[in-house]
């Protein structure tokens, strides 16, 4: 059972949102988006402070729908959510102590989405760093802690988390060495993610009880993102751009974090806009020419806005 309950209207409205997309984008197969779409009704139990307690809150179960959301798929820097909810856990539980540097690395990977800030938060998480290959046994202790975010996550025994990889830092290059090792020689162990696993821990941080309100706090403040058309032209490498935020009038509110290579471009985003019920939404797209292409997220997010006020 997934932790929404799957509502055949909104359904409706993704079957029919998604076939636009591909009369929009020809190109786009049917096999090459994602998509989870959670819709909070009155009352909201999102984004309260953490009003109510974890056990009163999964207790709710929002209206969604979803196209092909239990499908893995490589998440690129969306992957840093996960890195964040385990960042504040393991400081919650005093698994690591808190510092500047630490500090300053979690900012810069959801913020800017810096893969050398991703790299840190990653080996403080797991007590590995990258370097020369290593010998046999060395390598396994090395790879069974490089493996203890991936052991969190699945301990929370939610069945979206059942097919998840959580375990590799993210490029700009690639990897080397005993990351390359890790990796797999044809990468079968490379992230791997699917949009329903992205909505929970989203819906999660939203309803301020991923690790406690408090830590989810700091953690949307780190996933606020500015529509202003000032901010975005200062910033060229921003998060909302060629991603769901575009697809937003400036009177929205978006929490998010995008992902992008030269094969996939993602977005997962957390949406108030006046006159709509607050909304979760998760889009993923892969192949080369789509990955490139800024228009389809934005065009999924705004034929998704227009639906929502009246789903």
């Amino acid at each position: 059972m997934t932790f929404f309950s799957s509502d055949p209207t909104l359904q409706s409205t993704v079957d029919s949102v998604l076939q636009a997309t591909w009369s929009e984008f020809p190109g786009l197969a049917q096999t090459q988006i994602a998509l989870t779409w959670i819709v909070y009704d009155a009352p909201v139990i999102v984004n309260t402070g953490g009003a109510l307690s974890p056990e009163e809150f999964w207790k709710h179960r929002p209206r969604g729908a979803t196209y092909r959301g239990v499908e893995r798929i490589y998440p690129a820097s969306v992957v840093k959510l996960f890195y964040l909810v385990a960042v504040h856990e393991w400081l919650d539980q005093g698994m690591i102590p808190p510092n500047a540097e630490l500090n300053r690395a979690t900012r810069d990977m959801i913020v800017d989405s810096s893969n050398d800030a991703t790299g840190l938060v990653l080996d403080v998480l797991s007590g590995t760093t990258s370097g020369p290959a290593l010998p046999p046994a060395p390598f396994e202790t090395w790879k069974h802690q490089r493996n203890l975010v991936n052991r969190y996550f699945q301990s929370l025994n939610w069945p979206e988390f059942e097919t998840i990889n959580v375990n590799q830092k993210t490029w700009c290059d690639g990897p080397y060495g005993r990351e390359r090792a890790f990796l797999g020689e044809m990468m079968e162990n490379r992230n791997m993610l699917t949009t329903n696993s992205v909505a929970l821990l989203l819906h999660s941080i939203v309803g301020g009880v991923a690790v406690n309100p408090d830590r989810c706090k700091a953690m949307m403040t780190l996933m606020k993102r500015s529509l202003s058309p000032q901010d975005l032209a200062a910033d060229l490498e921003n998060q909302v751009t060629g991603f769901l935020g575009a697809g937003l009038p400036l009177s929205a509110n978006l929490w998010s974090k995008a992902g992008f290579t030269s094969r996939v471009r993602h977005d997962a985003a957390y949406i108030e806009c006046p006159d709509h019920p607050p909304y979760l939404l998760v889009v993923f797209t892969e192949g080369k020419d789509h990955s490139q292409n800024e228009a389809i997220l934005p065009f999924v997010s705004g034929k998704i806005l227009e639906a929502t006020q009246y789903s």
